[in-house]
């Protein structure tokens, strides 16, 4: 055992950082597209325009039902056939800021819910219009109240990035290189032991964080 680990890791040792980091870089950019998509289609839900919230209850329905893996293979297999092709990286990238949007957006009504009913009401009595309510009341107490909710969501990104497993990325992300390993090492266990403890350990510091940040942050009610 500690023979073949320490092969595992002067073999490999490298290319698990690099795919780790990798597997980091997918799940950030995603996050932060998710989120920020997600944003503005919470401010398109509550919006006076019932087509447009209507069409958002579709689009939060539609990818919060939907696999990761079947949105990656829509883009990857699909979208060429009509003619537009992206690379493998940044259809991983997308498939994921598609998913964990709709999951934003949901995470954020929730948040908004939480608001005083009264507040909203305050503010149009004194004129305010729906833009600065949104950017002034609603998000910054929504924001605040979501904090765990958001946290979650950025654990599952980050390992929902082992989607990108299924595609031939350039360079390989974490779950990629376990089975690459495993079709040329007999070190299956192992191999997976790595890969686990490093997502579980990045999934323990998010949460870390998170928690620091609720507590300075959160709105408790």
């Amino acid at each position: 055992m500690g023979a073949d680990l320490s092969h595992l890791l002067n073999a490999y040792g490298t290319q698990f950082l690099s795919s780790y980091w990798v597997s980091l870089r997918i799940a950030l950019l995603a996050f932060a597209g998710g989120f920020l998509l997600g944003t503005l289609l919470t401010v398109a839900r509550v919006s006076p325009i019932p087509p447009l919230r209507g069409a958002v209850n579709v689009y939060v329905e539609t990818f919060r039902n939907a696999p990761v893996l079947c949105v990656l293979i829509f883009i990857v297999y699909a979208l060429p056939d009509l003619g537009v092709v992206i690379d493998y990286e940044p259809s991983v990238i997308i498939a994921l800021i598609l998913v964990s949007s709709a999951f934003a957006c949901d995470n954020l009504r929730t948040g908004i819910n939480t608001i005083d009913a009264g507040q909203i009401e305050a503010a149009r009595a004194l004129g305010m219009g729906f833009g600065p309510i949104v950017s002034s009341i609603v998000l910054p107490q929504a924001f605040r109240s979501v904090i765990q909710p958001m946290v979650t969501l950025f654990i599952s990104v980050v390992i929902s990035s082992s989607a990108g497993s299924l595609v031939p990325l350039a360079h390989k992300e974490l779950t990629g290189l376990v089975a690459e390993i495993n079709n040329h090492e007999a070190l299956g266990i192992l191999t997976f032991l790595i890969a686990s403890l490093l997502y579980v350990c990045t999934g323990l510091v998010i949460a870390f964080f998170g928690r620091k940040v609720e507590r300075r942050l959160a709105i408790w009610r």
